[in-house]
């Protein structure tokens, strides 16, 4: 029988999780970017060799999608948008958890809590994102960029363009409804 349990996290919590993002973020300026998506493929490898509880691993399968936007020639995430992505990675190439990975059922929690946090931040960039790999599959089935008709091509560019300019605008919404209401929007970074 599947037991459910929920976190709140207060915002002295948010806080401490919004200071370990910064402090990563900071320890990360001295990494390529590659070496940031390899880290944070190595704990997707870590965690599907382990025995980490179904919850941890179906919110830590979100940094795939993460690094598959980044690496998406496609996709061509750049400028802030990418920064974006690498700045909610960089928690994952940190050596050190809130929580050792190796304590049976609760080494990747913080993780899985970092990255719920990740996932409310992007949530317009995984949306788009995900937008994008659907209108691509129905045009043309993920084809390689090489071997497509150029209409094609110009097709899944304009909707490229589209779907990073409601990025764009659904966070200074997001932002704009926060001022409204007096209170700072909660950002990990």
């Amino acid at each position: 029988m599947p037991l459910k349990l929920t976190i709140e996290l207060s915002d002295e919590d948010l806080r401490h999780f919004r200071k370990t993002m910064k402090e990563a973020r900071a320890r990360a300026r001295t990494e390529s970017e590659e070496e940031i998506l390899e880290s944070a493929g190595a704990l997707l490898e870590a965690v599907s060799r382990s025995k980490a509880p179904a919850y941890v691993r179906k919110r830590l399968a979100c940094i795939g999608t993460l690094i598959e936007m980044l690496r998406d020639p496609d996709w061509a995430l750049s400028g802030e948008n990418r920064e974006r992505v690498l700045s909610a990675l960089a928690y994952f190439n940190e050596p050190a958890d809130l929580i050792p990975d190796d304590i049976p059922g609760f080494g990747y929690l913080d993780d899985a809590v970092m990255v719920e946090l990740v996932v409310q931040e992007l949530a317009h960039d995984l949306e788009a994102y995900d937008d994008f790999c659907a209108f691509r599959k129905q045009v043309d089935g993920r084809r390689k960029p090489s071997s497509r008709k150029p209409e094609t091509q110009r097709r899944l560019e304009a909707r490229r363009r589209q779907l990073h300019r409601r990025m764009r605008q659904r966070r200074l919404r997001r932002r704009a409804r926060a001022s409204a209401r007096m209170r700072s929007p909660f950002t990990l970074w």
